[in-house]
């Protein structure tokens, strides 16, 4: 008798698993259960179908030689019976039964089985606030409501819209709104940054301002109260600070896994809400395994089990679950987590831990802030693309990377290959020898991932005395918090010269780079100093120079002008 296997979920990780297992078994007889009647769609993809990128909704659930991944398809193409508009209502374990429901006719049913696969996948989260059942608000969780979302704005039925939730899919949803409908739409994030739980400060801020620069409206540190509305259709937002007009809400506070299923069958939960799986993708019970938003994985930099709900690790874990199914020893081993995504003409993404999350694990953490060119510099089209390099002093293990740069290639290379980096467990001294592909049209002769490696391991061999960002944002606000503190700015004199205009030479002082050596006995022995450049390097050098000639009263500013124009500041002349 062939084996029997049924799947529940068919958007990610569930086909993935299905078609693997009758590539690997074509004699098991394998059933995928989804209660939706859409399946296998690239939901990442909803954004770029609303802002029209993609086309077509079909192009979403179509394969590279454009056939729709529908209920046919599985079954005729992939010999996977396929049932859709079908829910998964009960697990007996004892029985290795599944009850099962069609959701149009309600008739009930029930499948048996030999081994099962949980793919449920996620859900979003609805905050529990009036107004959240009001017609035009809506979650971005599946793709028949991207489709309305859109019909809506083509119909011209949206001037105004207000994402709630400053994740990506909540920016990737603004942007679109923005960028092709011409929507006016605000963004309000509770947290005091934009992807909160994905990089930190420094890197949020430069996001920030490039959406407020793309007449996209960002409110920190708001939480929404009430979405308002009038005979039954949303008219707008209150949050505890002000009132947004709204044809249109996006809520997109993020999702939580979808495993009451699991729950109501005994099965292992996190703490997370998420499946315990191990690494054969194996749940407590083991004829049932588990895949995709609804699990919980190991963290590679922290051990510790989180949930990842991206589309790319769904598929490698039904992989996974599919061999050991089929007797073929494999294993996933978890993730460190890696992101990108895009924001009208920047990218920015991360791995492993921010800062922020690293001293909250207990590391002595620190970063190196570098913005080198993306390729060299002589290069037609070099820009600039800025890193932050999280490390532990004790063990000089890199902790994470995370960055902001063009709309180009030169963010993502880096991210991935940090990403086998850290996964591996490298220190500074790897990053720093890390062997990165060169030619001119692709990256600087010393790799920006390179040097990033090279701050870090100057700052934590003691070369190197940094101020944090932050620290001197909040000095450039309030100087009476440092009254000792002046600007030690080593650009050219024409670039100095609005900064000395705004501030006074008492606050922006000024030596060339060149300089520095015939001059250094100009400099003031009663003041820090905070030695400025464009990237940083020039202010490392002056800084080892000054320390040998007895001037230690000084400390670098990592990233320099490049960091912060991006950033922005009210102090920054006009």
């Amino acid at each position: 008798m062939s084996k029997r296997i049924v799947i529940i979920g068919g958007v990610a990780a569930g086909p993935k698993a299905a078609v693997r297992l009758k590539r690997l078994m074509p004699e098991a007889d394998v059933t995928m259960v989804d209660q939706d009647s859409v399946i296998s769609y690239g939901g990442c993809g909803i954004p770029y179908y609303v802002s029209g990128d993609v086309a077509d909704e079909k192009e979403l659930r179509s394969t590279s030689f454009h056939m729709v991944r529908d209920e046919k398809f599985f079954t005729c193409a992939k010999g996977v019976k396929t049932l859709t508009s079908t829910r998964a209502v009960a697990i007996d374990r004892q029985q290795k039964i599944v009850s099962i429901e069609n959701v149009q006719t309600g008739e009930q049913s029930t499948l048996e089985y030999d081994q099962l696969m949980l793919a449920t996948g996620s859900q979003p989260f609805v905050l529990p606030i009036p107004g959240k059942e009001l017609d035009g608000v809506f979650t971005i969780s599946d793709l028949h409501k991207a489709v309305a979302i859109k019909e809506r704005i083509a119909k011209g039925q949206v001037g105004k819209a207000v994402v709630i939730g400053g994740g990506a899919i909540g920016l990737e949803m603004a942007e679109a709104l923005t960028d092709l409908w011409g929507v006016e739409t605000a963004v309000i994030e509770f947290m005091d940054q934009l992807l909160p739980k994905a990089v930190g400060t420094n890197m949020a801020a430069i996001l920030t301002k490039h959406l407020r620069d793309n007449n996209v409206e960002v409110y920190l540190g708001e939480g929404a109260e009430e979405i308002l509305g009038a005979d039954g259709k949303v008219t707008g937002v209150r949050t505890g600070n002000r009132t947004l007009e709204a044809d249109l809400v996006i809520m997109a506070a993020g999702v939580r896994p979808r495993s009451q299923l699991a729950v109501d069958a005994g099965l292992q939960v996190g703490a997370a809400g998420g499946i315990v799986v191990n690494e054969r993708m194996q749940t407590s019970d083991p004829d049932i395994y588990a895949a995709g938003d609804c699990v919980e994985i190991p963290h590679l930099v922290t051990g510790k089990r989180f949930v990842a709900p991206f589309g790319s690790l769904a598929n490698r874990e039904g992989r996974v679950a599919a061999d050991n199914m089929a007797g073929i020893p494999s294993a996933f081993k978890g993730s460190a987590g890696a992101f990108i995504m895009k924001a009208f003409e920047i990218s920015i993404g991360s791995v492993g831990l921010s800062l922020k999350e690293a001293l909250a694990e207990g590391y002595d953490a620190d970063t190196s802030l570098t913005s080198p060119s993306d390729r060299a510099h002589f290069f037609p089209g070099q820009d600039i693309i800025c890193f932050e390099l999280v490390f532990d002093r004790r063990t000089r293990r890199v902790l994470g990377l995370e960055g902001v740069g063009p709309m180009n290639d030169g963010l993502s290379a880096r991210i991935d290959a940090a990403a086998v980096a850290i996964a591996s467990g490298a220190t500074i001294d790897d990053f720093g020898n890390l062997e990165m592909a060169y030619a001119p049209p692709f990256s600087p002769a010393i790799d920006a991932i390179n040097a990033a490696g090279y701050v870090a391991d100057n700052l934590c061999d003691g070369r190197m005395r940094q101020i944090q960002m932050s620290e001197f944002y909040q000095w450039m606000q309030d100087h009476s918090s440092q009254p000792d503190w002046q600007v030690l700015d080593v650009r050219h004199p024409k670039q100095v010269a609005p900064f000395e205009e705004k501030h006074g030479k008492e606050i922006w002082g000024s030596l060339p780079y060149e300089q520095i050596r015939e001059r250094y006995k100009e400099l003031p022995d009663d003041k820090t100093l905070i030695i400025f450049c464009n990237a940083g390097s020039r202010s490392y050098e002056v800084q080892v120079f000054l320390d040998s000639v007895g001037k230690t009263n000084n400390l670098v500013l990592p990233g320099g002008f490049n960091v912060i124009r991006r950033m922005g500041a009210d102090w920054l002349p006009a």
